[in-house]
């Protein structure tokens, strides 16, 4: 038989592009064969995400999309778009397949089910008891005429376990993602993905030294934790849990406390991983005791992203965000106290439900005293089955734009006036990819340095001397 093809679309997250990773995975030990989106394959999966409207928007572009390369292809739907818009997906006659997020994981075997229900009378006996096997494993019900939509998607909202793809690594260049939590908890009121992702679940600390001991077999040198919602990692864990975390040692996780610093802190005890990067956090994460105990490990880098969202309490009120802005001041502070060489970004939403000029003009001089690195600015979009879409007062599309505009003004700013500090500086540069003559690289702080040189030197740690500021980039020398 022809080795088939597939071809993957990820929309969304680094959590959507690590199990993205690991579904591709699945495919490969199946004997499938990866290929680009945009060239004709046997199946396409569409990775969907719902975060925005504009996201669902895209999700149903992209699916569309994939019988104009090739009509007679089985079209995977998954993810979180999935979760919280099946019955629209159910209206897109193009569409094969619907896996909710748990079924990522068994996605393989549905596929095989699905082409056992297109192709049942033309296959070969061999092919035919192979895909039969895997239909009765994961108990699809199939009609005989071949033409309905499977579909499997589990109840987000009962999930109490995390979902475990395995040992599988979704690798950016040099640094490896790890999914390490799943789920949230907030419901902020113009946030959809508790609905999609379900409650907070966390991964077993075994499972992620497995693979972070793996990967830095592999000379990976540096990993990133991810989550939904990171900053909850192990507050799901049940009482009294022994974790082995490796053959030597086991860990008694009383009252449920195995949090995400005593992950960080077993992590950095992996030898061969030099820097250990975390995803977004939420600001109640940054007390006095956890960065006391993130400051006696040498390899987390010093670039933090703390998701804002707004400068003013009486949005943040709205938004039910679970802080104030002088909460956050002070998380700030604890972190520049103790890194003098941090960077912070964050994510900021602007023509929220309900907010004024007032209201935006404490935002804007909040982020003018806090002076982040950069900051990744959003115009709020009502997103359907949210509390905040239903809110009064929602702002015109045109004040978006001008408060979206100020905001990136000054975040360019912020970002120029960082970079012209390091010059005359070393820094220590994990180098990455190569573009034309110069190889291209991050520092512990997320700064993109770029070096002119011929030689090879990927995936290794260089000190550069900084020379001068490129579009928004430093330029290099050895």
């Amino acid at each position: 038989m022809e080795q088939r093809t597939v071809a993957f679309c990820t929309l969304g997250c680094k959590v959507n592009q690590y199990e993205t990773n690991a579904m591709m995975q699945d495919f490969i030990e199946a004997g499938y064969e990866i290929v680009e989106f945009e060239e004709r394959a046997d199946i396409y999966v569409v990775n969907t995400c719902t975060v925005t409207n504009m996201a669902d928007k895209k999700s149903r572009q992209m699916l569309r999309r994939v019988k104009e390369i090739n009509p007679d292809s089985v079209l995977v739907a998954v993810g979180c778009y999935v979760q919280v818009a099946k019955e629209k997906l159910e209206e897109m006659p193009e569409i094969d397949l619907i896996l909710g997020v748990n079924e990522k994981s068994e996605i393989v075997e549905y596929v095989e089910a699905t082409i056992f229900q297109r192709n049942e009378l033309q296959m070969p006996k061999e092919e035919k008891e192979r895909t039969e096997k895997y239909r009765q494993l994961v108990g699809v019900e199939l009609e005989k005429n071949g033409t309905s939509i499977l579909e499997k998607i589990s109840n987000v909202a009962e999930q109490e376990e995390f979902v475990e793809f395995g040992p599988v690594t979704y690798t950016e260049k040099t640094r490896a993602v790890i999914k390490v939590q799943d789920g949230c908890n907030q419901f902020c009121s113009y946030c959809i993905i508790p609905y999609a992702r379900g409650r907070i679940r966390s991964r077993r600390p075994e499972w992620v030294i497995k693979e972070i001991t793996k990967i830095a077999e592999k000379g990976i040198k540096e990993v990133v934790l991810t989550g939904i919602h990171l900053a909850s990692y192990g507050k799901d864990f049940n009482k009294n849990i022994v974790r082995d975390i490796s053959d030597d040692i086991k860990y008694e996780v009383g009252e449920g406390e195995f949090l995400l610093i005593d992950l960080l802190e077993e992590i950095q005890k992996i030898e061969g991983i030099e820097r250990i990067r975390l995803g977004s956090l939420e600001p109640t994460l940054i007390t006095e005791n956890f960065v006391k105990r993130l400051s006696k490990l040498s390899k987390i880098c010093g670039q933090f992203h703390l998701s804002l969202q707004s400068g003013c309490n009486e949005t943040l009120k709205r938004m039910n965000r679970k802080y104030t802005i002088e909460e956050f001041e002070k998380g700030v502070e604890l972190l520049r106290k103790t890194y003098p060489e941090v960077h912070l970004t964050t994510d900021i939403i602007v023509g929220f439900s309900g907010e004024t000029e007032e209201e935006f003009q404490k935002t804007y001089e909040f982020l003018k005293r806090i002076k982040f690195y950069k900051m990744h600015i959003f115009k709020y979009s009502p997103r359907s089955g949210t509390v905040a879409a239903k809110m009064p007062n929602q702002i015109d599309g045109n004040i978006k734009e001008t408060r979206s505009n100020l905001l990136m003004e000054l975040s360019d700013k912020n970002e120029v006036e960082y970079q012209k500090r390091y010059i005359g500086k070393k820094v220590e540069v994990l180098l990455e990819e190569r573009e034309g003559e110069y190889l291209k690289g991050h520092t512990t702080n997320y700064m993109v340095v770029k070096v002119k040189t011929l030689k090879e030197l990927e995936n290794t740690i260089q000190k550069l001397s900084i020379i001068g500021v490129g579009d928004l980039e430093l330029i290099g020398d050895r």
